[in-house]
């Protein structure tokens, strides 16, 4: 406790200019960082070395039903609801795109310091849709959910459209949704991280969730990826050009 008594003693607040003193290094010294013996932080480990790692079905129920029952208390509607759940996946979309092209890049492949992730991740990024979308169901799937979505769509009326399906969607097993809110879909947090890869990856866009169940699928959930204009424009110049 009296680490956190001297620190906040020190906190400069509001406004009034005559009270505030400049913290001594003495009082700064007990909120730096603290590294163990061997200097390293988890900054400096290998990125391989969690490759076959999984998390526990329960653990993830746990974490997830916390962070919806949190966003609910906070929202005033199903849209707002949805949104900040995707929001709350997108950061991650982010950094799994980060992971994923280093793991996927020579460097990552035997086991190089993790410091040359970015670097090495720059030569196998995707240039054109398909190989975004290949990205999205057989790598960012199998990474968050050990398998590969079920399928992938594009949208006979806009060819900026596209659709990933999967009947089985991991967030919508431990959430229970009241009749009233039937229009709501938890797996908008999936929608966040499929966005936040595109956008990562230099194709902006919008993804959303929609329920779809069936009588066999009855948690069929349809991830809807909407691409900017500007995208498909490039896209269009990219195949001129013979670009893969």
């Amino acid at each position: 406790m009296s680490q956190y008594s001297s620190t906040s003693s020190n906190t400069l607040v509001g406004g009034g200019g005559g009270g505030a003193t400049t913290p001594t290094p003495a009082s700064m010294s007990s909120t730096t960082l603290r590294y163990p013996s061997t200097r390293k932080t988890i900054y400096d480990r290998n990125l391989n070395r969690s490759r076959n790692a999984e998390l526990g079905r329960s653990s993830f129920a746990y974490l997830f039903m916390e962070m919806v029952s949190y966003a609910q208390r906070r929202v005033k509607g199903i849209q707002d609801f949805e949104k900040r759940l995707n929001e709350q996946g997108y950061p991650l979309g982010l950094k799994l795109l980060d992971l994923m092209l280093y793991r996927s890049s020579p460097a990552g492949s035997s086991g190089s310091s993790s410091s040359t992730a970015p670097a090495a991740g720059a030569s196998n990024r995707p240039l054109r849709l398909l190989p975004l979308l290949t990205l999205l169901t057989t790598k960012l799937y199998p990474l968050l959910f050990s398998r590969p979505a079920d399928s992938l769509e594009q949208s006979t009326t806009n060819p900026g459209e596209y659709m990933i399906i999967d009947n089985t969607p991991l967030t919508n097993q431990y959430i229970s949704v009241p009749k009233e809110m039937s229009q709501l879909s938890v797996a908008a947090y999936i929608a966040g991280i499929i966005e936040g890869v595109c956008d990562g990856a230099g194709f902006p866009c919008k993804a959303s969730a929609h329920n779809t169940g069936t009588d066999v699928w009855p948690n069929r959930t349809v991830f809807l990826i909407k691409f900017e204009d500007h995208v498909l424009e490039r896209e269009k110049e990219l195949e001129r050009q013979g670009i893969k």
